[in-house]
């Protein structure tokens, strides 16, 4: 049993952090417990190799092998529970290493890829279109899903990219202007992809007011009862139950957002580690919490263990 890929994509979209062991390497078994506690929770998709699972700082067997774990306990899983869960892996960095793990992704049983926006000091719109549908026509059996976080990208840019990649189905929207949000949607058209709201919660009510039906969530890997309750109040169209969740978890997300979200990761780490779930060591360039940080990150989360 599968789920469509859009209905995957309107939904609670994990992005799963990856836990380190001591010895600085990544913690399989630590992994695996996070993954079926995400599951075990409610949550059906799972995006390993995104942001808050320090892609950038994770050597290309390990990004591998992220995949291959999330796809091997989302089926055992679902083999079980009888739930489908859908994997979205993360692929991107130039372009024959995202060509080759969408692959890799595909032949491990993911069922879409979240492609990372392109680092590059110079991209020309066309070239993003050319970037994407290479990716897209790499692996025509996979939904594809762009992760746009440029302000500057016009929405045309992604109606012509659908024109020729009918396996784009939706897009990780992350520009933090609701108003620019809404604009590039409906240049893009609305209709023909799924909009996920990509910076998360606090942005998941704007977002959705005008398009979104999903948004992507690292609070969840802490609180997946907290992000699915906001799923479902937006779902209800519930604004306002929706905005006393977004109130509850305002502190928290703030503190990930501070100096510029460096602390992103760290936060969510910070608060596994308060409920005892995994170690709080990130990868340089992040860093783990101060000790005076701690502490608040822990009240914040005490009793969120649902």
């Amino acid at each position: 049993m599968t789920e469509d890929p859009r209905t995957a994509l309107a939904d609670v979209v994990a992005i799963p952090v990856t836990p380190f062991a001591a010895d600085g390497t990544v913690d399989e078994g630590a992994h695996r417990a996070l993954l079926r506690r995400l599951i075990d929770h409610g949550v059906t998709t799972l995006t390993p190799n995104g942001n808050t699972g320090e892609y950038y700082a994770l050597t290309p067997d390990e990004r591998r092998r992220a995949v291959e774990v999330t796809v091997e306990v989302a089926e055992a899983t679902g083999a079980v529970t009888g739930v489908p869960v859908t994997v979205v892996a993360g692929v991107g960095q130039e372009l024959p290493t995202a060509v080759a793990a969408a692959r890799h992704a595909g032949a491990a049983g993911a069922r879409l890829v979240m492609v990372h926006q392109p680092v590059h000091p110079y991209v020309a719109t066309g070239g993003w279109v050319d970037y994407h549908r290479a990716v897209a026509d790499a692996v025509p059996g996979l939904g594809v899903v762009p992760y746009v976080r440029d302000p500057l990208l016009p929405g045309t840019a992604l109606r012509e990219l659908g024109r020729h990649c009918p396996n784009v189905i939706g897009v990780k929207y992350a520009v933090p202007d609701a108003v620019t949000f809404a604009a590039f949607a409906r240049d893009a058209g609305l209709a023909r992809f799924v909009w996920v709201a990509g910076l998360a919660e606090l942005y998941a009510p704007a977002y959705w007011a005008t398009g979104a039906t999903g948004f992507t969530s690292g609070l969840v890997n802490a609180a997946p009862g907290i992000s699915l309750a906001m799923r479902d109040a937006l779902r209800a169209g519930r604004y306002d139950r929706a905005m006393e969740i977004w109130e509850r978890i305002r502190p928290f997300e703030e503190l990930r957002a501070r100096h510029r979200s460096a602390d992103n990761v760290s936060v969510v780490k910070e608060a596994l580690a308060a409920l005892g779930h995994c170690r709080r060591d990130v990868r340089p360039p992040s860093r783990a919490l101060p000790e005076e940080a701690r502490a608040r990150v822990a009240a914040l989360v005490r009793g969120w263990d649902a």
